[in-house]
């Protein structure tokens, strides 16, 4: 006894495949509490000295960090919010 179609049968496979990429992507779209908890200087050393040796906060002005950090954002796949604490951390 069959209760689906093979239409029916691969329509639904498609709607669950939708729903699951879909809960999939709005999950690793969220940034976690572990990573929104982190305070600038520890985002710092753990994203910036994983590439290159990290120059004193003290090497480049305000603004220049401001400059620095939109780079390097996406050089490293920083999220809006780690690029703002480690940049607010090297402008203090």
């Amino acid at each position: 006894m069959k209760f689906l179609s093979n239409k029916q049968s691969n329509v639904l496979m498609l709607i669950l495949a939708f729903i699951g990429l879909n809960a999939i992507l709005l999950n690793s779209c969220t940034a976690s509490e572990k990573i929104t908890s982190k305070s600038g200087a520890q985002l710092w050393g753990e994203n910036c000295q994983r590439c290159h040796n990290t120059p004193s906060p003290a090497t480049f002005s305000p603004e220049k960090w401001e400059t620095v950090g939109m780079h390097m954002q996406s050089r490293a796949l920083l999220t809006e919010t780690e690029k703002e604490k480690i940049v607010e951390f090297l402008k203090q």
